[in-house]
């Protein structure tokens, strides 16, 4: 078995760095913002995921003081979509290196929602929206306390939006949906089939 250390990779065997391949697949941060002056922001994020239940928490990092990052620190609200099959080259689009000030959601042809509860509005085609209120802004530093060009952003869920399309015997079918995931590379996955594990007693 292959063993090295992250900064000793061995480049003749892996000339591209595996670990994103190795972690996935990723939920994507597929997260609409706004700006206190009312500009939009629409833009996937690789490194996202859920962290708590009870308040929901979700989390997404930026690899640069982004778009997204400063108006949530201008704002304190953000929005996540869910991103699909269906909707993967509109998404893909918004990850385009836009001017600042340009709308990634025009740039992709996507109408947006309103939301409920905060300022942000919503991918419309997105079976599934989630609203939520910031927590923490926190540069990330690496073991020895060095700052990184990362920006971990955590939010409370305020509000959830479903397809009711999608609610089926009271459960949400997931399949049907179709999300989309990061993999490595330029590799994403769609999730289409569940399997069923239940929890031992």
């Amino acid at each position: 078995m292959l063993f090295y250390e992250p900064a000793r990779r061995p480049r003749d065997m892996l000339p591209h760095d595996p670990f994103k391949a190795l972690i996935a697949p990723r939920p994507i941060g597929w997260v609409s913002t706004r700006s206190a002056a009312g500009a939009l922001n629409l833009a996937p994020y690789s490194f996202f995921n859920s962290f708590a239940d009870r308040p929901p928490i979700i989390a997404f990092s930026s690899q640069g003081y982004k778009d997204s990052v400063a108006f949530i620190e201008e704002t304190g609200e953000f929005v996540w979509n869910m991103p699909t099959y269906a909707l993967r080259d509109a998404m893909n689009r918004t990850a385009a290196p836009l001017q600042r000030g340009q709308n990634e959601a025009d740039h992709a042809g996507l109408a947006m929602a309103p939301s409920r509860l905060v300022a942000v509005p919503r991918v419309a085609a997105s079976p599934a929206a989630l609203e939520c209120r910031s927590i923490e802004v926190k540069r990330l530093v690496d073991r020895s306390g060095t700052a990184l060009d990362y920006w971990l952003v955590l939010g409370e869920v305020v509000g959830v939006h479903i397809n009711e399309d999608f609610i089926r015997d009271g459960v949400v079918d997931t399949a049907a949906m179709a999300p989309i995931a990061r993999c490595g590379y330029a590799d994403y996955l769609v999730a289409d089939s569940l399997f069923t594990l239940d929890r031992p007693s």
